[in-house]
């Protein structure tokens, strides 16, 4: 490396913000809406990540609140699925009384190897119409947690986006004031160095 020398670049951290002769009016503006958009970001982000773990957990609390447990019986043998392999659950026709005495059907899973009979736990709303089982507290804290964080890094990320469309006008505006004024200046110039 004896032949080549290198420049070493000194960075200048919130240098917009600092007294310079060579700072103009738009790097302030500039200053100003890179300082706008990471606030309004962060804030909107931290405000949409709460509002939507909330609205999660609130959800699911009523899902919660809006469906029972009850005990129905199997009114039919269990079979292996089609590929005879899979010894997981399979859907079974089931019946269950509601609290006026009502019968009511429906198909449910259960085990491959639940004989006609069996009795299983069912989860049904106020209509008596099966439904699936609600989602535990724990769980739905887990899942509002993940849906708000999920949800405020796509906000900040978009208000994030957004703030370049402002600074990418800027910089338009300074280039076209950059380009006139070395049409004015730049003519002057190459007369000196020409000539």
């Amino acid at each position: 490396m004896a032949g080549k020398s290198r420049a070493k670049v000194t960075r200048v951290w919130l240098w917009r913000w600092r007294r310079s002769p060579l700072r103009r009016r738009s790097d302030r503006a500039e200053a100003w809406i890179v300082l706008g958009t990471w606030l309004l970001a962060l804030l909107g982000a931290v405000l949409a990540g709460v509002a939507t773990a909330e609205a999660m957990e609130q959800g699911m609390a009523e899902n919660r609140a809006q469906t029972r447990a009850v005990s129905a019986v199997l009114t039919e043998d269990a079979t292996e699925s089609d590929t005879g392999t899979d010894l997981g659950p399979v859907w079974v026709k089931v019946r269950w009384t509601d609290a006026n005495g009502g019968s009511h059907t429906d198909r449910t899973k259960a085990d491959a190897d639940a004989t006609a009979g069996t009795t299983v736990t069912v989860w049904v709303n106020r209509e008596d119409e099966l439904v699936s089982k609600p989602v535990a507290p724990s769980e739905a804290r887990r899942q509002a947690a993940a849906g708000g964080m999920l949800v405020a890094l796509g906000a900040g990320t978009g208000l994030l986006v957004a703030g370049r469309l402002p600074r990418a006008l800027l910089e338009r505006r300074r280039l076209a004031a950059w380009q006139a004024e070395w049409e004015r200046v730049g003519p002057g110039w190459r007369k000196r160095m020409l000539g």
